[in-house]
């Protein structure tokens, strides 16, 4: 059973946030809240598997902005688990996840993200229900509520 809120503690997050992914060295990508969506999911390609002390990591390409396909940011994370995913076509496709931390605001904490194919969507990052629960409430006429993502290491608002 799920731990129960008290919901008028929660920030609230939008239907998009900037969000930041310090772990993979990214400074600030748009994530799209989804609630539709167990699971949060990245747009990732190159994807290359090898191991690392034993243990099955991934090396992969994502692109930040959506605006800019020139901009490729490469990040290395250990796999943490491979299931069976419904795409938002309803078709099973196996994934590759990993847990990385994520900071939206001022609140960064680990969540499970999935490498998907996002080419074809509006935005190359999803922000699904498991990572949103106990964290935010979602008021889905509003954009940007957090402004920009802490720097966990500095503590300071990242630059554009």
């Amino acid at each position: 059973m799920d731990q129960i809120t008290n919901t008028e503690t929660l920030p609230t997050i939008g239907w998009r946030e900037r969000i930041s992914l310090p772990d993979l060295g990214i400074k600030r990508m748009t994530a799209k809240t989804d609630t539709g969506a167990y699971s949060s999911s990245i747009h990732a390609f190159n994807i290359t598997e090898f191991n690392k002390a034993g243990e099955l990591w991934i090396k992969f390409c994502v692109l930040p902005s959506r605006h800019s396909v020139d901009n490729k940011h490469w990040c290395e994370a250990r796999v943490v688990d491979q299931r069976k995913v419904k795409n938002s076509g309803g078709k099973s496709i196996r994934r590759y996840f990993i847990a990385t931390s994520i900071c939206i605001g001022e609140k960064c904490w680990q969540i499970e993200l999935s490498l998907a194919d996002r080419e074809a969507m509006g935005y190359r990052m999803l922000l699904g229900r498991t990572a949103i629960r106990g964290n935010f409430l979602i008021d889905p006429r509003k954009s940007y509520v957090t402004g920009k993502p802490v720097n966990k290491n500095t503590g300071s608002k990242e630059q554009l």
